[in-house]
């Protein structure tokens, strides 16, 4: 048996910010929501017919990176420019970086991207394989995304 990912489920505390977020700054496409009383969720795609990543707005306060559970969500992008494109369009919205700009995954890697957070505090990485050839590292002994 060989498993892969699905999709992905965030609980949030506010359903209409976050969509707005994930739709309009990042590019996922709305396939159905349901906003009805107290149980309020919403189903994105990557344009495909599948969710790839869902919303839940049952989260009482912001995401706690100390706690155990979700580390950071990490999306792939075509090219360095296409990520330099996501950090203009975040950068626009008002989005908290845990690194100045493009950074290398660690010290002479060609892979690298930008780390961010969206509204509620989650951990968010859009990345390339390569690309990222002599882009700064903020950890000399450790992988970038490891420690936001």
């Amino acid at each position: 048996m060989t498993l892969r990912p699905g999709h992905i489920g965030l609980n949030v505390t506010d359903l209409d910010r976050s969509l707005a977020f994930y739709r309009e700054v990042l590019g996922f496409v709305l396939l159905t929501e349901d906003k009805e009383g107290d149980r309020r969720y919403a189903l994105l795609s990557d344009g495909g017919e599948q969710p790839v990543l869902t919303l839940w707005q049952q989260a009482r306060g912001p995401y706690e990176g100390g706690r155990a559970g979700l580390h950071h969500l990490a999306f792939t992008a075509d090219s360095v420019d296409r990520v330099r494109e996501y950090e203009t369009a975040l950068r626009a919205a008002g989005a908290e970086f845990a690194h100045e700009g493009l950074v290398a995954h660690r010290e002479g890697s060609a892979s690298g991207g930008i780390f961010f957070h969206d509204p509620d505090g989650t951990r968010l990485e859009i990345s390339v394989p390569h690309g990222a050839e002599g882009a700064p590292t903020p950890h000399a002994s450790a992988p970038t995304c490891g420690f936001f």
